[in-house]
């Protein structure tokens, strides 16, 4: 499990294109046979992949988290972007076509990863933060996460919001998790920017064709700076840090938070105007 530590918005204010994706850019979460963690100061929130193949794939506790099992003090949100796939918490299955969530409450010993063709593999792509309630192990489907479409065609923005860990959904400590699709021709997500001093997040982009990118932008509203995100790459986004991006073509991307509360809602908008 690799570590991040935390930078200021002095800090990344210097740094050099090499730097902000040493910092901030998780890639290489998407490798058959394996699974791939990344331990990151921000709410101490891990972003992970797995994608299992001919064999399933038992999820470890690491070192660093000095517990008897990797959910003893955490809980975990997974969704599948891959293959069909299952995870098995516990000795229960939660079968998971592309697209569907679970979540992993505190306490979940067992838990390992499955697909159901390895020549279509699943691609588990999982957020573990801390958690000090035991919230019931749960699957929820696309469509039960009831769509909200947003955004416009003239903005190049037309949207699907699906929300599976909130405040009206699947119930956790503080993990909030969800994805969007965008439709094509639409290329804009999270517009208007905002920020959250209140909560870190991660975005996962997904669905991107391997010729195209996804330019995200982060940093202070008057401070920006940006990312090049291939498909199957997430970039951390500090509280302070804005957070939106335009790509080459469309994608979908999954967002998960973690921080004081679980208010989807609960953004400091930036008017795009205002941005420098």
């Amino acid at each position: 499990m690799k570590i991040r530590f935390q930078n200021s918005p002095k800090e990344t204010a210097q740094m050099n294109t090499q730097q902000l994706r040493e910092n901030f850019l998780v890639d290489n979460l998407m490798v058959e046979g394996t699974i791939q963690l990344n331990y990151t100061h921000y709410d101490r929130m891990i972003v992970g992949g797995v994608v299992p193949a001919s064999s399933a794939i038992a999820l470890q506790v690491e070192e660093e988290l000095k517990a008897n099992f990797f959910l003893e003090r955490r809980e975990m949100g997974i969704i599948n972007v891959g293959g069909k796939g299952t995870v098995l918490a516990d000795g229960v299955a939660f079968d998971l076509d592309k697209l569907e969530c679970a979540y992993l409450g505190k306490g979940t010993k067992d838990v390992s990863f499955s697909s159901s063709d390895a020549k279509n593999p699943a691609m588990f792509y999982v957020l573990s933060v801390p958690a000090h309630h035991t919230y019931p192990n749960k699957k929820m489907t696309k469509e039960e996460a009831q769509p909200i479409n947003l955004g416009d065609i003239s903005t190049s923005n037309k949207r699907t919001i699906y929300k599976y860990i909130h405040n009206d959904g699947i119930q956790s400590c503080q993990l909030v998790m969800g994805l969007t699709t965008l439709a094509e021709g639409c290329v804009w997500n999270s517009v208007p920017p905002h920020t959250h001093t209140r909560r870190m997040e991660a975005y996962f982009y997904f669905d991107l064709d391997a010729a195209h990118r996804v330019m995200h932008f982060m940093g202070e509203p008057q401070e920006t700076r940006h990312l090049v995100i291939a498909n199957n790459e997430a970039v951390v986004s500090a509280p302070w840090s804005m957070h939106f991006g335009v790509g080459t073509a469309n994608y979908g991307f999954i967002w998960g938070m973690a921080g004081e509360n679980k208010e989807f809602t609960d953004m400091d908008q930036v008017p795009v105007a205002s941005i420098k």
